[in-house]
């Protein structure tokens, strides 16, 4: 109706998911294969980054090593 509104946040209490999702690493990845963007995030052996893209599922893993890179921004072709 006219002149009414629907208020859909919430203030609740943070679960324990919200928070370990808060704190997990991740980078950003440009899949030139479907022009599109997503987060993909580490591993739990913590040695790589490992996704998919969000439209053709093509999966991509950047490996965490020794003397690595501060980029946090990379295009899977």
């Amino acid at each position: 109706m006219a002149g009414e509104n629907l208020d859909l946040s919430s203030d609740g209490p943070e679960t324990q998911v919200d928070s370990a999702a808060r704190n997990r690493r991740f980078i950003g990845v440009h899949f030139a294969c479907c022009n599109t963007y997503a987060k993909i995030y580490v591993n739990r052996t913590e040695t790589a980054y490992q996704g998919f893209c969000p439209c053709c599922l093509r999966k991509v893993e950047i490996k965490i090593g020794p003397g690595g890179t501060d980029a946090r921004f990379f295009t899977a072709y």
